[in-house]
């Protein structure tokens, strides 16, 4: 098991800024670094028109260094190869036991590079995976988010299930403290705050 603190979330241009708010946020608030991984290191511009400067280029991103791997959407996933090379990174940390979370349209970009041919997952729609040729059709799961042991998916409208997801796998939120987390920011049950804030 990794037992790095380092969180590497991928940015690039078009990025959909709502998709892993939840997630790096609550991170860094659990002790997690969350550094941004760019293209290159030339600052890239959000869809919501937030630019960021990127911590490291992907080119220098070694997997040994990371807890986890963030891919999210983009509309350049579906515009053309761009982005192949944050997909072929994904590869390499499954390849090296580092798990991997993806969310819309970066669950097509690793469906193209055949990491969803073997491996339960989600993403917007079937019908969408499909257009990219993958092989995984019958691996394909009408819900929220799913994890298939290394490799989280999620579609873009479930930035909380995604991060939900996420928590369970590196261990910041765990058993009543993660579905307290879960109904208070998805479900807006009050309650749930109480349960969450409680000293373990």
């Amino acid at each position: 098991m990794n037992s790095t603190r380092t969180v590497h979330l991928a940015v690039y241009d078009t990025f959909a800024d709502w998709e892993t708010g939840h997630t790096t946020a609550h991170l860094r608030q659990n002790g997690f670094d969350v550094r941004t991984v760019g293209p290159t290191t030339d600052p890239v511009t959000t869809m919501g028109g937030v630019r960021i400067q990127p911590d490291l280029a992907l080119a220098d991103l070694d997997q040994e260094d990371s807890a986890l791997l963030i891919l999210t959407g983009a509309n350049l996933w579906d515009a053309g190869d761009d982005l192949a090379p944050f997909a072929a990174k994904a590869r390499t940390f499954l390849d090296a036991g580092v798990p991997v979370a993806a969310i819309c349209g970066a669950t097509a970009g690793i469906a193209r590079e055949g990491l969803l041919d073997d491996r339960d997952h989600t993403s917007a729609v079937s019908f969408y995976l499909a257009a990219t040729g993958y092989k995984g059709g019958e691996r394909y799961r009408e819900a929220d988010a799913v994890t298939d042991g290394d490799l989280i998916t999620a579609g873009p409208t479930e930035p909380v299930a995604f991060a939900r997801e996420v928590f369970a796998k590196l261990g910041v939120y765990e058993g009543e403290k993660l579905d307290a987390w879960y109904r208070l920011f998805h479900d807006s049950d009050a309650s749930a705050f109480e349960i969450l804030n409680a000293e373990s």
